[in-house]
Order: structure tokens, then sequence, then C-alpha cells
């Protein structure tokens, strides 16, 4: 279920119960991603109360899940501050989608993908998380990270060149 409303409309029309209703999966998992599983559910929550209190100014300019994301992306961040050892990237532990790995799963060792996305800066990291395992369109991605869609789309480039040459002597053993 998706919550849309004319650019004429309020925020103020919609009911937090629905948005809640329509996102809440979407931004556990977001959450998930980003700070485990144990943390996930103290995000969302935490990210829905904040949107509570400002749905008031919200101003249309992205869509509610966008809008959602960021608030999310914020509160994931103070609670990885608040941590204080580096919880593991869950959204690459096996199974993480909520079902049994496909036997179609990638032949790169996962630990060595973790490996290469652990040296990029945390700018190509994220761009690359939220337009890769988020599925955020290039639009979608520059208004939650609050830069430019050419940014996001030089962020990715960078991004995939320096994966690649950190994979390749891992995919050329593979073969």
């Amino acid at each position: 279920m998706r919550i849309f409303w004319s650019r004429a409309q309020t925020a103020t029309n919609l009911d937090i119960e629905q948005i809640v209703r329509a996102h809440y999966d979407d931004v556990w998992r977001f959450c998930a991603r980003r700070v485990g599983y144990d943390l996930a559910a103290d995000a969302a929550q935490d990210t829905f109360i904040t949107a509570h209190q400002r749905l008031a100014s919200f101003q249309s300019r992205s869509t509610v899940k966008t809008w959602l994301l960021g608030i999310a992306l914020n509160q994931c961040r103070n609670s990885r501050r608040k941590q204080a050892s580096q919880v593991a990237e869950p959204w690459l532990e096996e199974g993480f989608q909520g079902s049994s790995p496909s036997p179609e799963s990638s032949v790169l060792d996962r630990v060595e993908l973790r490996k290469a996305l652990q040296k990029l800066t945390p700018e190509h990291r994220e761009v690359v998380l939220v337009h890769e395992v988020d599925g955020l369109t290039y639009q979608e991605a520059a208004e939650l990270l609050g830069i430019p869609v050419g940014t996001v789309k030089s962020r990715l480039h960078h991004a995939f060149l320096q994966l690649r040459a950190a994979l390749q002597p891992h995919q050329e053993a593979a073969i």
C-alpha cells in the first residue's frame, strides 16, 4: 500500500497510523541493514516517533517513503554512534531477506565483499547501500542523502570501480 497525495494537500491530512502500516516493513529492513536485527525495531520506532512529531512540517518535496528513510538514516547513524563496537554489516549475512539463501547466490565470498565495501569511503558505501541494496532510484537516493543526482551517479561509478578492483583477484581465483 503506497500513500500518495497531490502537492496541494498537506501531510497533516494523513494519519500516522496509515503511514506506519504502509511503510513499517521498508523502514525496518532499511534500519536492519544499517544497525542489525537487534537494534532495527528501536530505530524504526524512533523513526516513526520523529515522523509523527514532524508530520506537519512535511512539504511533499519527496515521497513519504523517501522522507521516512531520511529520518531512518539519521536514527541509524545516531544508534551506531552510541554503540561502542562496530556492528557487522547485517545485510551481507546469509538469509537476510527472511528466507533461506537461494542457490543462485553470488559466487563472491561474502567476507571478501564485506572487506571491499569497508574500504570504500562512508559516502561511497552509503550510496551503494541505498541504490543497490535498498533499491532506491538515483533521484530517491539523491533526496535521501541530500546530494544532487549527478553526485549519486558519480559516487556509484567510483564505488563500483573500487569494488571491481578490490574483488578482481578473488574473482580470478574462483575461476
